[in-house]
């Protein structure tokens, strides 16, 4: 359902609404550059791993994940979808 527009040429539909036509602004980590980011996420990291709270891979975990991965990755496309 959208906004009929009316112009020399010809009426418009157009899927913009008013309060949807303000131009978007970028937020939190978007905004931010990708090295900014990137000492956000080493600090959170350091901080999880002195906590105690940061997940560490087993080597099964680890395996069975590589697995899952080369598996989902490997897959013929019809059964992808």
């Amino acid at each position: 359902m959208g906004i009929m527009v009316k112009t020399k040429k010809a009426t418009e539909k157009t899927d913009a609404t008013p309060a949807e036509s303000k131009p978007k602004t970028r937020r939190g980590f978007a905004s931010m550059d990708r090295a900014q980011v990137r000492e956000l996420a080493s600090r959170g990291g350091r901080a999880a791993h002195e906590q105690g709270t940061a997940h560490e891979f087993t080597p099964e975990e680890a395996r069975a994940a590589g697995r899952k991965g080369g598996l989902a990755s490997h897959r013929p496309r019809a059964e992808k979808a």
